[in-house]
């Protein structure tokens, strides 16, 4: 936290249809991580401005849930237009504030961007169910009709692509929506809402409050918030659904992850290679579906590891704007240190460190927060390397004998989130998709996120709630199912019923 009135970006809140200059006791650093100076300050948003977001958003809500859904989609096609015309803008904020590099910035928006599309088809995905003659002279039908204000906490890895899992898919069915994304890297958030007033989207339908616990608390209080979507850590997501449902509200909240990447003995070595340093080290490892455990089956273990070591030292490290960079620094110096003490525990619980990162230097970035690529051999299940998310480029290799183990090892882990099978046999492909317990199984694929007119989640303690994120549980969060049953007049004098009725 921050109170200095050094000569950076001041950030603003979005409220009502446009940023509000601040005057706030309460103040965050922003920083770029490859130089690791401050580039803004961000305002850590009271109750009180919490309040005034989601009074806009209330005030907006009876005239934009009236709107016909295909008026609405006509501002997300002209918002999908406008996206698209910025990308290479709205990626080099990510890379300036998160640090990630420019090619996966652009990765991310274009993820995001699909989410928008898919939204932009809302008139059929809202169409309800109809049933004639469920008795004599009696219909029956349904209709989706919005919940009321929503609210979205997102994380810093991906500042763009998160809050599109949720506000996209809730404006167009008919909610208004207050935005709290990471106050790490806040500035596309803004950018973003820029674009959908530009789209013609009426004032107070989408709002962005910057802040701190103080500013979710505040959500999770206030009685006109009807639901909140969540994407962080298992701690944080398990007390604001537990604090959601007890507020009344629905809640979605997506959590942890420890995400496994199983290579059997048959599988593409070379391929499986590729696969694990892209999924492993891309983003510094700051993904949700980051491959974070190789499990080597069988006989493929030596092979494996001495291949990726070589790869893992060979990782281009640098700006994630800089050409020809593959790994960028990590978000903030904070999070560098838990990583790289994380990295010293892996060393104190006896696994073996193949690869170690933690004496990187960047040229001309002495004060970056970077850290190289590390990669332990010999991990256990026991060691907290294994079971603890370490949200960094740190990949584990634990050895098991067979597919069993390999299978019996993922469904023990308490997080579910994603995982994945490299093998050429079709058998091992489909009895690890049916028995695995997890929520997002990749087939030779490492990072099985799926499309947007899908849905994405987890299992176990990687997802709190009864719906994933966008695609059909998206529609079915943001949309509170009514089934109507009617008869139009008849001679029905004298004719009153006191039994339940039947067909």
């Amino acid at each position: 936290m921050s109170t200095s009135n050094d000569a950076v970006a001041c950030i603003e809140h979005f409220i009502n249809g446009r940023r509000l200059g601040v005057a706030s006791e309460r103040w965050g650093d922003v920083f770029d991580p490859a130089s690791g100076r401050p580039s803004g300050r961000v305002p850590l948003a009271s109750a009180a401005t919490v309040g005034e977001a989601v009074a806009a958003a209330a005030a907006a809500l009876p005239a934009w849930a009236d709107w016909p859904p295909l008026r609405r989609a006509r501002i997300l096609f002209r918002c999908r237009e406008l996206l698209a015309a910025n990308l290479d803008a709205l990626a080099a904020i990510v890379t300036a504030e998160h640090g990630k590099v420019l090619d996966d910035a652009r990765g991310e928006v274009i993820r995001g961007l699909e989410v928008v599309e898919f939204a932009c088809g809302i008139p059929h995905l809202l169409k309800g169910e109809h049933s004639a003659q469920i008795g004599a002279g009696v219909d029956s039908w349904s209709l989706r009709q919005p919940l009321g204000v929503c609210a979205g906490v997102t994380p810093f890895n991906f500042p763009v692509m998160v809050p599109m899992w949720m506000w996209p898919v809730a404006i167009a069915c008919g909610n208004t929506f207050v935005l709290k994304p990471s106050e790490r890297d806040p500035s596309a958030s803004l950018f973003v809402a820029d674009l959908l007033a530009e789209a013609g989207l009426p004032p107070g339908v989408f709002n962005v409050v910057h802040g701190d616990r103080e500013a979710v608390d505040a959500l999770l209080a206030d009685p006109r918030v009807a639901a909140l979507s969540f994407v962080g850590s298992t701690p944080v997501a398990e007390h604001l659904y537990a604090a959601g449902c007890a507020n009344g509200k629905r809640v979605q909240a997506l959590g942890g992850a420890k995400n496994h990447l199983v290579v059997l003995p048959d599988a593409d070595l070379d391929q499986a290679v590729d696969a694990l340093l892209g999924a492993a080290y891309g983003s510094a490892g700051e993904r949700c579906m980051a491959i974070s455990v190789a499990v080597a089956v069988g006989d493929v273990a030596d092979a494996l590891v001495e291949r990726l070591a070589a790869r893992v030292r060979a990782l281009k490290i640098g700006p994630g704007a800089a050409p020809g960079v593959e790994m960028g620094p990590l978000v903030t110096r904070q999070h560098l240190e838990r990583v790289r003490g994380y990295v010293d525990l892996g060393v104190a619980e006896g696994a073996r460190l193949v690869v170690d990162g933690r004496g990187l230097t960047v040229d001309g970035h002495a004060d970056g927060f970077f850290l190289g690529g590390c990669l332990f051999d010999g991990v256990t299940p026991d060691m907290r390397i294994y079971r603890e998310e370490i949200f960094g480029p740190v990949l584990c290799v634990v050895r098991v004998p067979d597919f069993e183990a390999a299978v019996a090892l993922v469904n023990a882990h308490e997080f579910a989130n994603g995982c994945a099978l490299f093998t050429r046999s079709g058998n091992a492909a489909r009895e690890f998709s049916r028995r695995v317990e997890v929520g997002m199984v990749g087939v030779n694929v490492p990072l099985p996120v799926p499309m947007a007119f899908h849905s994405f989640g987890g299992w176990k303690r990687s997802l709190f709630g009864g719906h994933a994120m966008h695609g059909p549980d998206g529609v079915h969060f943001y949309t509170r199912l009514k089934t109507v049953t009617g008869r139009w007049p008849q001679d029905t004098a004298g004719m009153a019923h006191f039994a339940m009725p039947t067909h």
